[in-house]
């Protein structure tokens, strides 16, 4: 079984989704407010290109997807993200895609 992933898609997270700061009740964050605009959250990833986008064909096996920006082997994950959360009391972690065994 083939399955046909564009990553950027897969990994796409809209701005709406961050938040950063101390909101009562809420613990602080290294993400971004949506009402920062102008503030990147790639800043080492392909930044000569209008849109990072990868897509990738899986056929068997399972792949591990960067979902932080930060891995050297990006759009694959290295765990970058653990000395990140670690730092900043985030949550970030990999998208996980696996192949579907057949019935």
């Amino acid at each position: 079984m083939k399955l046909s992933i564009i990553a950027a898609a897969a990994l796409a997270v809209p701005a709406s989704a961050f938040t950063v700061g101390n909101t009562a009740g809420v613990r602080q964050s290294s993400a971004l407010f949506a009402e920062d605009e102008g503030v990147k959250i790639n800043t080492k990833i392909d930044l000569d290109s209008d849109k990072v986008v990868n897509m990738e064909t899986l056929e068997k096996g399972k792949k591990v997807y960067c979902r932080c920006w930060l891995s050297d082997t990006f759009p694959l994950c290295n765990g970058s993200h653990a000395k990140h959360n670690e730092a900043t009391g985030d949550n970030v972690g990999p998208l996980i895609v696996t192949v579907k065994k057949g019935d």
